[in-house]
């Protein structure tokens, strides 16, 4: 898509990205409905370690959110990917698949160990992510927990909570 540009978040954009990502998982099949409030509370705790906007003429068309995430076995460097927001009528047309690709690469030179998502495995395995049994979140099942290694060895063994924004 050469007329997008994927670039990092700025203040200005707090209101469109709220804007989107409501507008985004309005139908959406398995959405809480608080993914908007969700990034809010990240961005307000300080808790996005990246946060990424897909403008196309000017306008936010896409947003990736990034935030760390606890293990119980003690294993740092591992974030959380989502929420992924995409317009609507913009949807399937490779803005939320470039997002995510440049939010990994980002989160990869910056030393992260790896990535966990919480949504389609169809679609996230395309990334690389994959279930590990042993490697899991309690409320969500297990095909639908999903994990990719940037620069870690082995996965950890153990649980992932996410930041209480997601509570």
């Amino acid at each position: 898509m050469s007329d997008l540009i994927i670039r990092e978040e700025t203040p200005a954009d707090a209101a469109a990205i709220s804007e989107l990502t409501t507008r985004a998982f309005a139908t959406a099949r398995h959405s809480s409905g608080t993914e908007a409030a969700i990034v809010e509370k990240l961005r307000d705790a300080g808790a996005l370690s990246l946060s990424l906007v897909a403008e196309r003429d000017g306008r936010v068309v896409g947003h990736v959110a990034i935030s760390p995430v606890t293990v119980s076995d003690g294993t740092e460097g591992w974030y959380g990917l989502g929420p992924v927001s995409v317009e609507p009528e913009l949807q399937r047309r490779r803005i939320g698949t470039e997002l995510i690709h440049r939010a990994a690469d980002i989160m990869e030179k910056r030393g992260a160990e790896g990535l966990t998502v919480a949504g389609d495995e169809v679609f996230y395995t395309r990334f690389g992510f994959l279930p590990i049994p042993f490697f899991y979140h309690s409320d969500v099942p297990e095909e639908h927990f999903l994990s990719v290694r940037l620069n870690a060895a082995d996965y950890p063994d153990g649980e992932v909570i996410y930041h209480p924004a997601f509570g």
